[in-house]
């Protein structure tokens, strides 16, 4: 099947609401004049249901790989592989853990169905052996099958990449908008097929990655106490690091053109290896005439502040429950929605949902699920996020596009959306809200009261969000630019170095 544009999505578009997915479906819906194709990768196919969207006329197809799924129902099975092939394992491994040059035979796609199989990588005798050995070199003190399972589980999905590279799709351009997974799928087969490989990081995939590893108990390590030091990262959460930055740095290095949404976010990616002169900030845009009817034209506003994203660790939601709480006592009738999809990390919710219990927050919080926006921002006076991480969120812009503040945490865009940051001009404007250091629920609680009661510091705000949102971050402007960068490949303008390896 021939495409112009093979979007790549990691646990994202069709199946999951908000974020990278609704960006995706803004470009793919304005860019009619291009055909997609669509590559999903999950986990397990049981962990997604229906599509969240319905897809746009001009997606010719979407193919579904889950990253687990076969090595679940896989039976063991003696294989083995050749001395040469156990070489390049090893220069693999190295490149993992030391990050040096990836070796190029792993380059190609024959070599993950030829040299070393997904059967021969998993139940291979040379592969057994080699794990035991590298386990007694580095470290021994942990438990061998809790790190033989962390070596099986992180490189096995590398094979399911493999197949999914082989899908029967021919675009002319390749785009993913992160590194991780999606991204190695895309360099593979850029190098196989020589096809134009562009990067599109919203959140930078290997930070966040690494602010995931370092706060999941999963990898809690299990060593006797006195074995461990309070300043020491575990082992396997280093493995784990190490293996996203590796991941991150290959595809870098594939990319034709690596594209953030705005300056700090280009330079976060230089420090992981990108080459500066691959790189390209195009910021966000929305349509702006969806938010129009939801600004306020009473005097009063309401005393609701809405966290608008998925209800998982990164959004850090529970900083946002503790900041009501500070507010309730100097704003009784204070009220704070969270709004988004509960169910990527239901632990989580559950936690954040017995934290509103234990506080006493029954009548002051409310989890409204997934809606969309417009339902829910003509009732709020405020938007706030109170995120780890974050690339240029989508909610902010729709907040300032419907006359909103916005408190929120220094983290990604946040700041230079808030205080304007792109030019002199968007400086002059002023602030269309306020920013927070990460994690202090006392600072954020504080400032919901300001804004909930100083109307003459709301109105300041909300108009300078008004007029930032309309001179800069337009959809039409937005579009423009990613139309422009698809056409100069499609064309041939851009056209990146072919890399084929014999």
């Amino acid at each position: 099947m021939n495409v112009d544009i093979l979007m790549i999505c990691e646990g994202t578009y069709p199946y999951i609401r908000g974020g990278v997915s609704q960006w995706i479906h803004t470009v793919i819906t304005n860019l009619s004049d291009f055909e997609f194709g669509i590559i999903f990768l999950g986990g397990y196919k049981e962990q997604y249901d229906s599509y969240a969207y319905e897809l746009p006329k001009n997606v010719k197809a979407v193919f579904e790989y889950f990253l687990f799924e076969k090595l679940q129902k896989s039976k063991p099975e003696k294989v083995d592989f050749s001395e040469r092939s156990y070489r390049v394992l090893e220069s693999l491994h190295k490149w993992f853990r030391e990050k040096k040059v990836f070796p190029w035979e792993a380059k190609k796609l024959d070599f993950y169905f030829k040299e070393i199989t997904e059967k021969q990588f998993l139940y291979g005798y040379k592969s057994w052996k080699y794990i035991e050995k590298k386990y007694l070199e580095n470290c021994p003190d942990h438990s061998f099958t809790d790190y033989f399972w962390n070596v099986r589980n992180m490189h096995a999905p590398i094979w399911r990449v493999a197949h999914a590279a082989k899908t029967e799709i021919n675009p002319k351009v390749i785009h993913s908008p992160s590194t991780g997974y999606a991204g190695f799928l895309g360099a593979i087969i850029n190098y196989d097929r020589g096809i134009p490989f562009i990067i599109h990081e919203h959140g930078i995939y290997t930070r966040e990655r690494k602010i995931d590893i370092l706060n999941v108990n999963w990898l809690e390590d299990k060593r006797p106490s006195l074995v461990k030091s309070i300043t020491d990262i575990d082992y396997f959460k280093k493995m784990w690091i190490n293996f996203f930055e590796a991941l991150g740095r290959f595809e870098y290095e594939s990319a034709d053109k690596i594209i953030s949404l705005f300056d700090d976010a280009r330079n976060i990616q230089i420090q992981y290896g990108a080459d500066p002169t691959k790189t390209q900030i195009i910021p966000n845009g929305i349509d702006i005439n969806r938010f129009i009817s939801c600004r306020r034209k009473k005097e009063n506003i309401p005393k609701i502040v809405a966290l608008i994203g998925r209800v998982v660790p990164i959004k850090d939601v529970k900083t946002f429950i503790k900041a009501i709480k500070i507010a309730s006592a100097k704003l009784p009738d204070i009220k704070g929605w969270i709004v988004g999809p509960e169910d990527e990390d239901p632990d989580y919710a559950k936690e954040c949902k017995d934290l509103v219990s234990v506080l006493g927050l029954e009548n002051h919080i409310e989890f409204l699920g997934f809606k969309n926006v417009e339902e829910v921002l003509p009732e709020v006076g405020l938007v706030s996020l109170t995120s780890i991480s974050e690339g240029m969120p989508l909610s902010v812009l729709e907040a300032f596009a419907s006359g909103l503040p916005v408190v929120a945490t220094n983290v990604g865009a946040c700041r230079q959306l808030i205080y304007g940051g792109l030019n002199e001009e968007d400086i002059r404007l002023g602030k269309a809200g306020e920013i927070a250091p990460v994690g202090r629920a006392d600072i954020l609680g504080n400032l919901y009261v300001r804004f909930l009661t100083d109307s003459s510091l709301w109105k300041e705000t909300s108009t300078t969000a008004i007029k930032r949102v309309e001179k800069f971050y337009t959809l039409e402007r937005f579009i423009d630019e990613y139309k422009n960068l698809f056409k100069g490949y499609l064309n041939g303008r851009d056209r990146g170095r072919t890399k084929k390896y014999s």
